[in-house]
């Protein structure tokens, strides 16, 4: 298949590959994901709870209603994605996530606490970690690993940054403030930089994936990488599509639900409010340190072995909150969440262009982006009526157990799949 050469051009030179600036421009993508994220989010549960008097459950319901809408809207923006190209629409979605962020610091009653959690999820947990996932993998194929465990660091960074940074600011300027700081943050900072740097793929730049030079030929053709490229469609009638999204709606389900309801988890622990913001720093960093290990293993381990090994870790770490009752104990529970986070950022993204490639990896990794905010938005519910039932969160913990068990077993039978062999399939 050939491709007319782009006669579009890098921003400025540079005596490296280009996608390694695209990385960073990534990482800075998923850092300034973080105002609808969780870990940035639960900050904030106590504050509406204490000026406006609703109650957990009314703040959780809100929270879960309005991020379940928005895993159904992020089936669409995926294929908005492979349509406009990850440039322009990051920068629109970044106006738009900034402007929500202002809009936050105006809420005074449900509605407009419910859209305000709805445009959060939908721009800044969905779109804003779905640009990044989307584009890097476009400009990497053998150090696909590489590039997305460093585009990884931006997503440490934010969790641990939003959580500690969101406590201060709310105990010094109060909440509202809060939410203005990243609007105008996300406005001046990321908008411009994505407008300026931003390309959509190698091939726009005259070149290939990982950095090779493309000479053109035939008046300006060049030859595509012989990857094997799906359409959703086609990804659709495969097995392994339907066992690697189950795998990937179980993380969102488990972490969501910790990581929203951690300051209640941990005061019935016996721990303070900002054990919560710190713990989730730790697992920020210690995610951080082990992601370089997470991207050299999957360009060398097949990514469905990595992902048995996640599960397996989320099944200690869920056992392991159980008796974090001290110092020590909640560290200890961090640094393994943290390090199973590592590598689950990293094989979450590398397994769809894998196993399906980069042509319509938008409208792909859109629907994965759905169930996984879809998964987020039920997660959190558990917890809150297991408390509500139960007064304490054991049972839910140990049932949330099943969900990794299920995952390894889906993660086991995920095999690469061959159109060779779709194409036998419908022949027959």
């Amino acid at each position: 298949m050939r491709q007319r050469l782009s006669n579009s051009r890098a921003p400025f030179a540079t005596k490296f590959y280009y996608g390694w600036v695209i990385v960073v421009i990534g990482a800075l993508g998923i850092f300034f994901s973080g105002p609808g994220q969780t870990y940035s989010i639960s900050v904030f549960v106590d504050s509406y709870i204490d000026e406006f008097g609703w109650s957990r459950s009314d703040v959780t319901n809100l929270y879960s209603g309005a991020t379940f809408l928005a895993g159904i809207g992020m089936m669409y923006i995926g294929r908005v994605v492979d349509r406009f190209g990850q440039r322009y629409i990051a920068v629109i979605i970044g106006v738009l996530l900034a402007i929500t962020s202002l809009w936050n610091a105006m809420v005074g009653n449900m509605i407009m606490l419910f859209f305000g959690f709805f445009l959060l999820r939908i721009l800044g947990q969905g779109t804003m970690t779905l640009i990044p996932n989307t584009l890097v993998p476009q400009w990497f194929l053998k150090k696909r690993g590489t590039a997305l465990s460093l585009m990884a660091i931006g997503g440490f960074a934010s969790s641990a940054t939003f959580p500690i940074m969101n406590n201060w600011l709310v105990q010094e300027f109060g909440w509202r403030a809060s939410w203005m700081f990243w609007g105008v943050a996300v406005l001046v900072i990321f908008v411009p930089l994505a407008f300026f740097l931003i390309r959509n793929k190698p091939e726009d730049l005259g070149l290939r994936p990982d950095g090779e030079v493309v000479l053109p030929k035939d008046g300006g053709d060049i030859v595509e990488d012989k990857e094997e490229n799906w359409t959703l469609q086609e990804a659709k009638q495969t097995r392994a599509y339907w066992l690697i999204l189950s795998c990937i709606g179980i993380p969102a389900l488990v972490n969501t639900g910790l990581t929203f309801h951690l300051v209640s988890i941990f005061s019935e622990n016996g721990l303070s409010p900002s054990w919560a913001a710190t713990i989730l720093s730790v697992m920020a960093i210690f995610g951080f340190f082990i992601t370089p290990i997470a991207g050299t293993l999957l360009d060398r381990v097949p990514v469905t072995y990595v992902l048995a090994a996640i599960f397996i870790g989320e099944i200690i770490f869920l056992l392991l909150v159980l008796v974090a009752n001290s110092a020590w104990a909640a560290i200890l529970f961090g640094v393994i969440w943290g390090m199973n986070g590592g590598f689950e950022r990293i094989a979450l993204n590398y397994v769809w262009p894998s196993f399906f490639g980069r042509k319509a990896l938008g409208s792909i990794k859109g629907t994965a982006m759905s169930v996984t905010v879809i998964g987020s938005a039920i997660g959190p519910l558990p917890f809150a009526y297991g408390y509500d039932a139960f007064g304490g969160y054991t049972e839910v913990i140990l049932f949330s157990t099943v969900f990794p068990i299920v995952g390894v077993i889906c993660a086991l039978f995920a095999k690469k799949p061959a159109k060779a062999s779709l194409n036998r399939t419908a022949i027959s």
